[in-house]
């Protein structure tokens, strides 16, 4: 019940091939679209409401995809080792700007090309070593922020813990041991020593695989957290479904970032930025790119928007009920 109102292809163009591409007239204009992780499809499907507000204002700026404008869409596939030669693959095709999806891709990007243009997903962009000025950010890359730092995993901390009151021992599932040893790992920390929770880390490095979640997941029967906090690396975008069955399996009360894993997968509860307006906010940007803005004279944006989804019947089968004031607080709540 609503309360208040990103493939498997890898490397390889997704729409039009290079023929007809060369057949098209000069005026058309080409986007690619990189994911660090997840099926193309996702990228194509227009029914949701992120990606309808991306067209939507694409649209506005006077481009249409199969009339004045191409988009070829490519995904690493959830390997971290494929994302700098996707990278080098992509600018050979020379886009007219390169819509990179998370923070890995976007860094790729920034070393294999000065010149094309690129709208990236990202922290915070002079932190991830995207952009030394946020409001001037100079150069080739712009973008939006989908996190506004410690704040936000302070927040999904203490959520959890209003969730599970007797939350003490959390692990988080995180990104690669260079995240979480540097600046993003010391605010996740930060967030949780200030929550008086005992904080704990399930580091990936190179493989976001199955078999490297059912290591993590066994590894909580020896050491059992009373929580768990995922990361909204996008890495983990193949795997939401195992990630999200294996909290189920083991009966470990979970955060996420994406309100879809809780009211599409069956996730616990998620707090993160509402991605229908980051999809229009980068949306704008690349059309202004199209149009002849330069992305270092236009700043990088900041997702205002948060959203909090509860899944009641997943609750129920933690043994979890929620207080009414977190109830009350929640933008969508699945029963």
């Amino acid at each position: 019940m609503q309360r208040r109102k990103f493939i498997t292809l890898i490397g390889v163009a997704a729409a039009w091939p290079l023929v007809a591409r060369a057949q098209q007239p000069a005026k058309v204009k080409r986007i690619a679209m990189v994911a660090l992780a997840g099926p193309v499809a996702n990228m194509i499907d227009r029914s949701h409401r992120a990606w309808r507000a991306f067209f939507d204002e694409v649209s506005r700026a006077g481009y249409e995809e199969g009339k004045n404008l191409v988009i070829e869409r490519y995904s690493a596939g959830g390997q971290m080792d494929r994302i700098a030669p996707l990278a080098r693959e992509v600018v050979d095709t020379r886009p007219d700007v390169i819509y990179a999806m998370t923070s890995s891709t976007g860094l790729a990007f920034k070393a294999a090309t000065t010149t094309i243009p690129i709208v990236t997903l990202t922290s915070d962009p002079v932190a991830a070593g995207l952009a030394t000025n946020i409001a001037r950010p100079g150069g080739n890359i712009t973008g939006t922020s989908v996190d506004a730092g410690l704040e936000t995993w302070g927040k999904r901390i203490g959520l959890l813990k209003e969730a599970v009151p007797k939350l003490s021992n959390v692990f988080f599932i995180a990104d690669t041991r260079v995240r979480w040893e540097g600046q993003f790992g010391s605010a996740v920390r930060q967030a949780a020593k200030a929550a008086n929770v005992l904080l704990n880390a399930a580091v990936f490095d190179e493989k976001f695989d199955e078999a490297a979640y059912q290591r993590v997941f066994a590894a909580f029967e020896q050491d059992r957290p009373d929580g768990l906090l995922v990361s909204d690396h996008g890495a983990h975008g193949n795997s939401w479904g195992t990630i999200i069955g294996l909290t189920a399996k083991h009966r470990i009360p979970a955060m996420y970032a994406y309100r879809d894993l809780v009211v599409q997968l069956g996730g616990l509860m998620s707090y993160g930025v509402d991605f229908e307006e980051i999809g229009r906010l980068v949306g704008y940007q690349i059309g202004q790119i199209l149009n002849g803005t330069s992305p270092g004279g236009i700043p990088f944006n900041q997702g205002t928007r948060y959203e909090l989804a509860l899944n009641l019947k997943t609750a129920k089968s933690l043994g979890i009920e929620f207080a009414a004031t977190l109830l009350g607080s929640a933008d969508f709540v699945v029963e």
